[in-house]
């Protein structure tokens, strides 16, 4: 097994680090290979589930139009 040291993490990333690997009963070090191996596995997309889902939510919000002002308005609200 190889050994690897990470240095200058920043505080705010250790301090999210620490406190994942304390809710998941976990080492640091093993809460960084865990971050890792998810972040480098190929997730495979269930693309039918995904289309599924949103053909549901598309019949459930069928019932609500916007108008083209009605989005722009929203836009405009939103932005400080």
């Amino acid at each position: 097994m190889t050994t690897y040291t990470i240095k200058n993490i920043p505080t705010d990333l250790y301090n999210l680090l620490k406190r994942s690997a304390e809710i998941n009963r976990r080492s640091i070090n093993n809460e960084i290979i865990v971050c890792i191996e998810k972040a480098l596995s190929n997730r495979q997309v269930d693309v039918e589930s995904v289309l599924g889902r949103a053909r549901e939510i598309r019949e459930m919000t069928s019932e609500y139009k916007l108008t083209e002002d009605e989005i722009t308005q929203v836009k405009i609200e939103g932005r400080p």
